[in-house]
């Protein structure tokens, strides 16, 4: 049984930092792929960033490009998502998933997590 835990969320100030932790149970499949996602009231899940457990490339969203670090521990089978800068509009429920192709397209994911409430106030 797969399962991803997310926890870091809270309420910032503009300008504000924020690291986001989601750590994996169960998953035994080698190398995967990590993301991001967020979704906010009344709009979409979107893609925010992911990386490859094995090595490699790591894929942002132009939005959150140059504010937003994705990294892992791969020891601790956990993934990081540190935000600077936070501004209003990156309020969201962010969520953790895991797939086999990486990138930031939501059906390349098949776990989730439940994600973690991000507010950022003006």
């Amino acid at each position: 049984q797969v399962q991803l835990v997310e926890s870091g969320g809270g309420s910032v100030q503009a300008g504000g930092s924020l690291r986001l932790s989601c750590v994996v149970f169960g998953y035994t499949y080698g190398s995967y792929c990590m993301g991001w996602f967020r979704q906010a009231p009344g709009k979409e899940r979107e893609g925010v960033a992911a990386v490859y457990t094995g090595g490699g490339s790591t894929y942002y969203a132009d939005s959150v490009k140059g504010r937003f670090t994705i990294s892992q521990d791969n020891a601790k089978n956990t993934l990081y998502l540190q935000m600077n800068s936070l501004k209003p509009e990156d309020t969201a429920m962010y969520y953790c998933a895991a797939g086999f192709k990486c990138g930031l397209e939501i059906t390349d994911f098949h776990y989730w997590g439940r994600g973690t409430q991000v507010t950022v106030s003006s």
